[in-house]
């Protein structure tokens, strides 16, 4: 079975913030390994979820409120009283793009608190200035509200740099801290080593023991720039003996000498998450600390800090399984790699799986809030392959959008024996599902452009379309036509032009059925037809469902057809309307005045769904349009 892509919540990146963390222990034999903290009751299923066929997927879109009406939850919600007010917080850190797999922590903590009348913030864990940019800070914030939320409050964990540093120092005094020297090396060899064939007992740092007065003094020391980064460290007096990692004695500050970009130069010490986040929790009265499963051991340390600095609200940490999706990477180290070399046009190229790539992609919020619901919430994992996700994405579009026609790759047919003035105005329905979604009127003339995949020189009888002497239906048009020559270009041996006859019945007669009908579009430059576009089809960017198990490197996984750009596409007038309309009103969770190119959607009948770019520039009248997903599973790519 395919391993899952990196943690929804890129721990290890927190993680390296501690460099306790730096070394996995291999627990001797005589040690028990540490119980979990007791998890909520649950559903039976508890185990790590394989990816299921696409087939499986929602009949989108669902109730984006059912994983809060049952299940873990709500058995979450009844462990505090009833009358307490709901309050949570996202705390993502600002070094990198969201992906997909926080979408499922924003929904949980923004949902969960919408649900029982409570509040969520968004809290910024900014305590890593070496690592922070503004335009993460303002990309996050982006995407939490187009996903339809709005925060309570948007706060920062260096807000309380100084209440913390109080803390701090009042842990000191409560010989619940000290000031360690140790190099990289020494902290490892403290946790057992790092030979996992020769690991040895863990030992307590030298400083360990050293005066609350002198710990005091070099912590202040610290503050005042007295040493540089990695010779000083404030860890926290836990309990080395405990099985559980988390309490081996974690860092608390570092120093670090890059000014904050909301602090400036004012600090030179910066504390860690394990330090930050159960403090600022507390801070900002939160009952519910709700994160996925990597964090489970934490809560130990998370609820031992709280009580020995004897916090007055003391949250509550419960984990849920994350969210995987495989065939991809969401590392923020290989999707960097990947721009950097040119693999993809940035951290929104639509093959990626950030959040801000899906919107430019056009997924709508909705169709990824209707997916993470319908997934359910446990403390599973939850691996889930790409074309189940799209498979999701699919059923919610075929609700929601309009439809008209968009030829790829187009071929001009000459219907011979229409006047050269030949002009109808048929009536094309948006939604043939949906009558409210109006209609509008469709241009057809003499001449017609089809797709490209839609003629064969020559006939075979597994062929339903258009071939010489065969007959076959344009879409809404009222009689069939029939080709009867064509034209090639001698260089590319492409056939640029098809003579056809219309084949309306004499007097009397008939109608002719067809077996097939295709798509089209007509040429009536006067009725703004056809409206040219260059189109880009998406494919999967990697070839298996573990890029990360290919050697040398997931580089190697890389497909070289994961794009295909139709310079010369042609849409029907329809597109002119649906882009004045957008978003439809169907299409939940989006407001007009925040909404951007994606947000213009419809199915191409035949061949998919697709959104507006945001390369499109109408004062050129250059209009690019992607693709969302297909009409179906595809069996291979297009």
């Amino acid at each position: 079975m395919a391993q899952p892509a990196e943690a929804s919540l890129d721990l290890p990146e927190r993680a390296k913030e501690n460099i306790e963390n730096a070394v996995k222990e291999k627990k001797p034999k005589k040690e028990k390994a540490p119980k979990p903290p007791k998890q909520p009751k649950e559903p039976k299923e508890s185990v790590t979820k394989p990816a299921k066929p696409a087939a499986a997927a929602p009949s989108a879109p669902t109730d984006p409120e059912a994983m809060f009406k049952e299940g873990w939850l709500a058995a979450v919600r009844k462990e505090r009283p009833a009358d307490e007010p709901v309050v949570t917080r996202f705390p993502p850190e600002p070094n990198g793009y969201l992906h997909i797999g926080h979408s499922k922590a924003i929904a949980i903590n923004f949902g969960f608190a919408k649900f029982y009348g409570g509040k969520c913030n968004l809290r910024y864990d900014d305590t890593n200035p070496e690592a922070e940019e503004e335009v993460y800070f303002i990309a996050i914030e982006d995407i939490v509200r187009w996903l339809g939320f709005d925060p309570a409050l948007i706060t920062y964990s260096s807000d309380f740099f100084d209440r913390l540093y109080e803390l701090a120092e009042k842990l000191i005094t409560l010989d619940g801290a000290y000031v360690c020297h140790c190099t990289d090396e020494e902290l490892k060899d403290q946790r057992g080593g790092t030979d996992v064939k020769n690991k040895h007992e863990r030992y307590a740092c030298k400083h360990r023991d050293r005066p609350i007065e002198e710990s005091l003094a070099e912590f202040r020391a610290m503050k005042d720039g007295k040493y540089k980064p990695k010779a000083a460290f404030l860890r926290m007096k836990q309990d080395i003996t405990d099985g559980n990692p988390q309490m081996w004695d974690l860092v608390a500050y570092r120093v670090l000498e890059k000014p904050h970009h909301r602090t400036g130069g004012k600090w030179r010490i910066y504390p860690t998450y394990d330090f930050t986040h159960c403090l600022c929790d507390s801070f900002e009265g939160i009952t519910h600390s709700l994160c996925t499963t990597e964090f489970i051991l934490s809560r130990v340390s998370y609820e031992w800090l709280n009580n020995k600095v004897d916090v007055p609200d003391k949250p509550m940490q419960r984990e849920y399984g994350r969210l995987n999706v495989t065939g991809t990477v969401l590392s923020k180290r290989k999707i960097k790699r990947l721009v950097d070399e040119k693999i993809v046009n940035g951290w929104d190229d639509p093959r990626l799986y950030t959040l801000v790539a899906l919107r430019r992609r056009g997924v709508p919020p909705g169709a990824i809030l209707s997916f993470v619901s319908e997934l359910g919430v446990t403390t599973a994992t939850i691996n889930i392959q790409i074309t189940r996700f799209e498979q999701s994405v699919r059923k919610y579009l075929e609700m929601t959008v309009p439809r008209l026609m968009l030829v790829l790759d187009p071929i001009l047919v000459i219907i011979d024996d229409l006047p050269d003035d030949h002009y109808e105005e048929l009536e094309n329905g948006f939604g043939p599902k949906d009558v409210d979604m109006g209609s509008h009127k469709l241009p057809f003339t003499k001449k017609v452009y089809i797709e490209r995949d839609d003629f064969r020189e020559v006939d075979s009888k597994d062929f339903f379309r258009m071939a010489p002497g065969k007959p076959v239906g344009l879409l809404k048009v009222a009689y069939p036509i029939v080709a009867t020559s064509f034209e090639k270009d001698e260089s590319t041996g492409l056939v640029t032009e098809i003579h056809a006859r219309y084949d309306k019945p004499a007097a009397g007669e008939k109608p002719k059925k067809p077996k097939a009908y295709i798509h089209w579009v007509a040429e009536a430059p006067d009725h703004g037809s056809p409206i040219k576009c260059e189109v880009r089809v998406f494919n999967p960017l990697f070839k298996s469902d573990n890029p990360d198990s290919v050697e040398p490197s997931f580089m190697a996984d890389i497909r070289e057809d994961s794009l295909k750009v139709y310079p010369n596409a042609l849409a029907e007038v329809g597109l002119k309307e649906i882009r004045e309309r957008a978003p439809w009103p169907e299409q939940a969770g989006e407001k007009k005045e925040k909404c951007g190119p994606e947000s213009v959607r419809f199915q191409a009948m035949r061949t998919g769904y697709f959104c507006v770019d945001k390369d499109t520039d109408d004062e050129t009248g250059k209009i690019v349009l992607n693709r969302i997903v297909s009409l179906k599973v595809d069996s291979g790519f297009n």
